[in-house]
């Protein structure tokens, strides 16, 4: 399959899909919302039921339609931020700055909390694919970091967002210090994260190799998180290619791909901002019910 029969990665793990795109943003665009009109879906009694402040936007690729909520305003990313650090890394890959077979040694300095993959690795390496593989699998935070670290530092992990066309996002602290709420640090917007990932996983001008664009979406679909949010709220037999984000106290978040049995995919991007009092099953079902609703407005049942 070439590039416009939707995802080749996806193709190769749900049903074919047609070919129906929506406009591509032109290069040096700096686009704010995904590049199809937005119709306002109404979560207010969402909220008003849950509590917190939810940030919503959902693009049907096929249909050209969008809905959004409280998608132009900012929401602390927390771990969803990982995926675009893979995408980042797989392209430094592919212009032969970096090798996903590159072996990187851990030590116990690099260790902060949630370490699944790095902490069991401290005094040995893992390779650059492996520490790509566990911050979008398991969204291990030492790993993160490393990659950050690798990649140049923070300012050229901010330059990434730039070259998207991306120029709203903001990138400030590693983890964990970033998942903390500190005014627009470390904040995206609902829009923009949709609209990236248009531009990475649908647009013809993906910066992404269609191999590098196929790893990480195998890694998406096998992340074993969050399986009450986007995944709960999608119909049966669709495939979910997603990144989670959680913040200890409240900020639940889910962002990636819903793709039907036969269809294109919709582009989703969660960022719900909980009460520190509401439980982690409540915050999930927020996110699902949110999906439900939007599928619904666009058509999917």
């Amino acid at each position: 399959m070439d590039r416009r029969s939707v995802l080749a990665g996806l193709a190769a793990f749900a049903a074919p899909a047609c070919s129906a795109r929506s406009p591509d943003a032109a290069p040096g665009e700096q686009p704010a919302r995904p590049a199809v009109a937005m119709t306002p879906i109404d979560l207010s009694s969402l909220e008003a039921r849950n509590g917190g402040r939810l940030g919503f936007v959902a693009l049907d690729t096929a249909g050209g339609r969008s809905v959004g909520w409280r998608a132009q305003e900012r929401f602390v990313y927390c771990s969803t931020f990982k995926m675009y650090l893979a995408a980042a890394t797989l392209e430094r890959v592919q212009r032969g700055e970096e090798s996903l077979a590159r072996e990187v040694s851990v030590v116990a300095a690099d260790m902060v909390s949630h370490a699944p993959v790095t902490e069991p690795a401290i005094g040995s390496t893992l390779s650059i694919e492996a520490l790509c593989k566990a911050v979008v699998e398991v969204s291990d935070n030492p790993a993160a970091n490393i990659l950050i670290r690798e990649y140049g530092g923070l300012a050229a992990w901010r330059d990434w967002y730039r070259s998207i066309g991306d120029e709203s996002t903001t990138v400030d602290r590693l983890e964990p210090e970033m998942n903390r709420e500190d005014g627009d640090k470390d904040t995206i917007l609902p829009a923009q994260s949709v609209a990236n990932m248009q531009r990475l996983f649908v647009n013809d001008d993906t910066p992404l190799a269609d191999d590098s664009r196929d790893r990480l979406l195998r890694w998406m679909i096998d992340s074993p998180t969050g399986a009450g949010r986007i995944k709960a709220g999608v119909p049966a037999g669709w495939t979910v290619a997603h990144k989670t984000g959680t913040g200890g106290y409240g900020p639940t978040n889910d962002i990636g791909l819903a793709v039907p049995p036969s269809g294109d995919p919709v582009v989703i991007a969660a960022y719900y901002h909980a009460t520190p009092s509401s439980s982690a099953s409540a915050n999930d079902a927020v996110i699902a019910e949110a999906v439900r609703l939007a599928l619904r407005a666009l058509g999917h049942g």
